[in-house]
């Protein structure tokens, strides 16, 4: 379990728009939007009812221009291809980019299926249904 992930964001407002698109689908919504203590302002989206994990877009602490991660990426978990298929649709119409179309990737396991795009600063996102996580936790 991690606490939180967080992208740097040039356009706050933009990429706030971009990732209330993508994460809908995957049942987050936008919990806390603003600054704290000094600090930058930025926005944090999370399951309903919970405070973590958080996905945070904020501009730098450092102040210094904000750039996509080299070989970084964050993958979110879908309820379903469906869901998968919902929430790549939507980056795209919020003004993502396209890294891979939603499908069977069978190479990394049983019931994989997922889609990879890019938010508009250019970090790239997976958005993923683990077919053999449900199977393992029904038993």
């Amino acid at each position: 379990m991690f606490s939180h992930v967080t992208f740097g964001a040039r356009d706050l407002s933009r990429m706030g728009a971009f990732y209330d698109a993508v994460l809908s689908p995957l049942g987050l919504r936008r919990r806390w939007e603003g600054s704290e203590d000094g600090g930058p302002s930025g926005i944090g989206w999370a399951a309903p009812g919970g405070r973590v994990p958080t996905f945070l877009v904020t501009e730098p602490w450092n102040r210094e221009p904000a750039s996509a991660g080299n070989g970084g990426m964050v993958a979110f978990l879908a309820a379903s291809p469906e869901a998968v298929r919902e929430a790549h649709a939507a980056g795209l119409a919020a003004g993502g980019t396209d890294e891979g179309a939603p499908g069977e990737r069978t190479r990394y396991a049983r019931g994989y299926y997922g889609a990879y795009l890019r938010d508009p600063e250019g970090n790239k996102l997976h958005v993923v249904h683990r077919g053999d996580l449900a199977a393992t936790a029904e038993g």
